[in-house]
């Protein structure tokens, strides 16, 4: 009988164990909701969309805003369904986190006030108008001899970070001394200035290449640094000085994105 009884509440506790497992998952499942955006489907967490009271999605969730179904019963809203990922994962992070290089700043503020996201939409037109402000900003680096001026080159940029990736790429390759690079130079934030400048002898070489090759003489360091541009998508502006009949042979090359 004792035997039975403990069978008995084993079986009893084990059904309560699974009801309450069975509820787990059933209130887990129903805290999931999925998104049709413009054809692309999103799974995220009842939490993470009424994140943000009064906005367009938590309308949704709690039934102020009615909101069509697609064929399979998930939420449908005709919005861009790439953008929305950046909707998303403002939700997930509250911060601003786009991609590298990003250029939809203007349509993703739409999306935000479609959303009605106050916070996010700021936050877009203030990374907006800083990079607008960025744009109309020209950093440049000169490289100089500090017995002949005229021995040189300056770089003209619109984005601060290419100048210093040439800058530190010649003055890491000074410092290796290869190839009878000048050893005295010095460095300020915008110029470098060698004692003795490069020469056009053969032989004088110059790493610039993220590959380590050789580049050869301030001719070529133009050229290279026109080819570097122009991977990174910049563009040539113009040749502020091209008397000489050849940007490779002109004195300052402007770059622009």
């Amino acid at each position: 009988m004792e035997r039975k009884a403990s069978r008995r509440e084993n079986e009893c506790e084990e059904k309560n164990s699974n009801s309450e497992s069975s509820e787990l998952d059933k209130d887990y499942k129903m805290s999931l909701i999925t998104l049709n955006v413009g054809g692309y489907l999103y799974i995220t967490q009842k939490q993470t969309l009424t994140k943000y009271p009064d906005s367009f999605l938590e309308g949704i969730i709690n039934g102020r805003i009615m909101c069509p179904f697609d064929a399979d019963g998930h939420y449908f809203i005709d919005r861009d369904g790439l953008l929305f990922r950046h909707i998303l994962n403002f939700l997930r992070n509250g911060e601003l986190l786009l991609p590298e290089g990003f250029r939809e700043n203007q349509l993703l503020a739409q999306e935000a006030e479609f959303f009605q996201l106050k916070v996010l939409s700021e936050a877009v037109k203030s990374r907006w108008e800083k990079e607008q402000i960025a744009s109309r900003e020209t950093t440049f680096l000169e490289i100089t001899d500090s017995h002949d001026r005229s021995q040189g080159l300056r770089i003209f940029c619109n984005a601060p970070e290419f100048i210093a990736k040439i800058k530190s790429r010649i003055v890491l390759v000074s410092k290796s001394r290869l190839d009878g690079f000048p050893e005295e130079f010095s460095v300020s934030s915008n110029i470098i200035q060698f004692k003795y400048f490069i020469k056009s002898e053969n032989g004088t070489r110059l790493v610039l290449k993220e590959d380590n090759t050789f580049v050869c003489t301030l001719e070529t360091l133009k050229f290279e640094a026109i080819m570097t541009a122009l991977k990174c998508g910049f563009r040539l502006l113009t040749s502020l000085d091209c008397s000489r009949g050849s940007i490779v042979h002109s004195d300052a090359l402007h770059f622009i994105k």
